[in-house]
């Protein structure tokens, strides 16, 4: 059993949230009991995570997105009224990290993405340097798809760009198709991310550089559990992470 607060600032030592500009409140977002023995990580603080997580008896939750986010309806009425009610009845913890999740050099989502596809970054671009770049050795694009539909075990978008070998790869998981534009002034032969709009589409063709959109959910399931396993181990409690199944 750990008291909140030292779950609390151990999240925040790890993370650093006073590093980022954010649109989001990073750290306690809603308080729970004062001590921790189970925590539940996840990518969102759905319904259906909330309620999983009262199944197994959790008393804290660890997400990358959380409940609040600059310029939403301010107002607790509807799908919000349902997942704090749900949160205070059963005096559960939430904690969410944003951007600071996104970023961390080892238990982030762009550094666990990058284990899992094998690629070791070797600079960062984009705003706030959200952005990775590493080196690579693909015979084309739809070889590097095929491997990324592996690792992520979902069907991708590919816009193809050129044909020949991809040796340099950046990353960015999540919603991050406006960083397409700085991986092309970085010198990647393709872009990995979550998303794509339809101005990505055009870029990538008329630049040759590739862009696979791999699912928000599917490039962002891993930082929460690596960060929920390692403050753990820390304090000795129990964790689990929970996916809750998103096409998106």
């Amino acid at each position: 059993m750990t008291d909140r607060q030292e779950i609390h600032t151990a999240l925040d030592t790890l993370l650093q949230p006073e590093r980022f500009k954010d649109y989001c409140p990073n750290g306690l977002q809603v308080e729970g009991g004062q001590h921790v023995q189970k925590m539940v990580s996840g990518v969102t603080a759905s319904l259906a995570l909330i309620e999983a997580a009262i199944a197994v008896e959790a008393d804290t939750l660890l997400v990358h997105h959380g409940l609040f986010w600059r310029g939403q309806d301010g107002r607790v009425v509807g799908w919000m009224r349902q997942r704090l009610a749900l949160l205070l009845a059963h005096n559960i913890n939430l904690f969410a990290y944003h951007l600071p999740l996104d970023a961390h050099p080892e238990f982030g989502n762009n550094a666990q993405l990058g284990q899992r596809l094998g690629l070791q970054p070797t600079q960062t671009f984009g705003d706030q340097d959200l952005g990775w770049l590493g080196n690579a050795a693909f015979a084309s694009s739809q070889a590097l798809a095929e491997h990324v539909q592996t690792v992520v075990g979902r069907s991708i978008v590919l816009v193809p760009g050129k044909t020949a070998s991809i040796q340099r790869v950046a990353w960015c998981t999540g919603g991050a198709q406006n960083y397409f534009e700085a991986a092309i002034n970085a010198g990647a032969d393709a872009f990995v991310t979550g998303e794509i709009s339809e101005p990505q589409a055009h870029l990538a063709r008329e630049t040759g550089v590739a862009y696979l959109a791999c699912g928000h959910h599917a490039t962002e399931r891993y930082g929460a559990p690596a960060v929920g396993a390692q403050v753990a181990a820390q304090f000795g409690i129990e964790h689990m992470f929970i996916d809750i199944d998103n096409p998106a």
